[in-house]
């Protein structure tokens, strides 16, 4: 789809100056766009607009961590997107304006994450990233107030139901029902095995946790869980009780930090079983790291996106792009996470003007119009129930230090036994 589309004839209604001037008014008061229908009035092309967009440019916003846990994520997907914007407005920007984005790094500080919503809300029409499963929860109810459409980098079940939130691809549940079949499939595990599962406590492992029991039950199987925090970095008491537990397969839900501590502390400690992890928790940096052998012999990850290293046409243009935009930086999987979310947001801003409405209302009615929404860098999505997962389709990846983004696929994106009769029984 093209992002470029001509400007309607230049008609300036009278009520489009009252609106613009009573919005003035507004702002020059301090009161908050939050209201329903607050700054909303005709661009000079007679686009409805509102507030993030005027007749030269259309600002979105990123909540992002730069400074924290998932600084190496945040840094990513802020690079993807604004290398996204940078070829969209040299293509001509989105309903003839240019598209810019606001950055703010909230450090995976809830409360700073807070404040730095309140500080970008009324200047931006939708937000391609938020970084953080307990960011995005304690934004909710402003993100629904506002209509603001926002694309988190963060996959919990519970973020679903939203009209104005889109969990891209699968949820942290729908994966690890993948990473159990993959461990009953591939790694003989069997009826009566224990499956360690160490987990972030919040949504994220939460939900993480939810899939995995489920199915482990279904296959006649238990979880050991052991909920750790996110300044957990040393598991080797996680890693001692699972060993006394007698575990066949650890599953890990949490940050790369915790990753390589777990699967180095095992391996050394004889406890050389397979261990599947979240998306969230493998980074490319990990295979430059004491751990990266015992990585690559027992570690594989599921996600919702392909490796960085896939051969998927858009997936190499990406790749090429980024390397000759950021020579220094590495590609990892938050840059595919990034310029995908980026590329359906600019799909759903164009298809909103071609409606001729570029409001928070008309972007987010564009977006859940969209059933098969596909930018060649994964599977297609669908974002027309809101109470579903875009997609249930689950790729395998295994760590390879040799490859881009340091893995590859193990096996293409499937849907695994048993998930749509756990979303139905929901």
């Amino acid at each position: 789809m093209t992002t470029r589309h001509t400007r309607r004839p230049r008609v300036r209604a009278t009520g489009a100056v009252l609106a613009g001037t009573l919005a003035l008014l507004l702002a020059a008061t301090g009161c908050s766009s939050k209201a329903e229908g607050d700054g909303k009035g005709d661009a000079a092309d007679g686009v409805r607009t509102g507030p993030g967009v005027d007749d030269d440019t259309i600002k979105l916003g990123a909540l992002t961590d730069l400074t924290g846990p998932y600084a190496t994520l945040g840094k990513s997907i802020v690079q993807a997107q604004q290398m996204w914007a940078d070829e969209t407005n040299a293509e001509g920007g989105i309903c003839d304006r240019k598209v810019e984005i606001v950055v703010k790094d909230h450090g995976y500080d809830v409360q700073k994450a807070v404040t730095a919503y309140a500080d970008i809300a009324p200047d931006v029409v939708a937000l391609p990233q938020v970084i953080g499963s307990p960011v995005v929860a304690a934004l909710l109810d402003d993100i629904q107030r506002d209509k603001m459409l926002t694309f988190p980098q963060a996959w919990a079940a519970s973020l679903l139901g939203k009209d104005a939130v889109q969990v891209l691809g699968t949820t942290y549940d729908v994966d690890m029902i993948a990473a159990v079949d993959f461990l009953t499939r591939t790694k003989g595990l069997k009826k009566g095995d224990t499956i360690g599962h160490v987990y972030f406590e919040g949504d994220y492992g939460a939900n993480a946790l939810e899939g995995s029991t489920w199915a482990a039950e279904r296959a006649g199987m238990k979880v050991a869980g052991q909920k750790i925090q996110a300044t957990d970095t040393d598991l080797s008491a996680q890693v001692s009780a699972l060993r006394k537990q007698g575990v066949k397969a650890v599953l890990i839900s949490a940050g790369p930090a915790q990753t390589a501590s777990l699967v180095g502390v095992a391996a050394s400690r004889g406890l050389k079983v397979p261990v599947v992890s979240s998306a969230p928790g493998f980074a490319p940096q990990l295979m430059e790291t004491p751990a990266a052998p015992a990585l690559a012999a027992l570690l594989s990850v599921v996600s919702a996106a392909p490796a960085v290293s896939s051969d998927l046409p858009g997936v190499e243009k990406m790749v090429a792009s980024y390397k000759k935009k950021y020579p220094d930086s590495p590609v990892d999987s938050g840059v595919l996470s990034g310029y995908n979310a980026a590329k359906l947001i600019g799909e759903d801003l164009a298809k909103a003007c071609e409606a001729g409405g570029l409001t928070r209302e008309d972007v987010v009615k564009a977006h859940r119009s969209q059933s098969n929404a596909d930018t060649g860098l994964g599977t297609p999505q669908d974002f027309s129930d809101v109470n579903r997962p875009a997609s249930v389709e689950t790729y395998v990846l295994k760590p390879d230090a040799k490859a881009v983004g340091g893995v590859v696929n193990a096996e293409d994106a499937h849907t695994a036994p048993g998930v749509e009769d756990y979303l139905s029984s929901r």
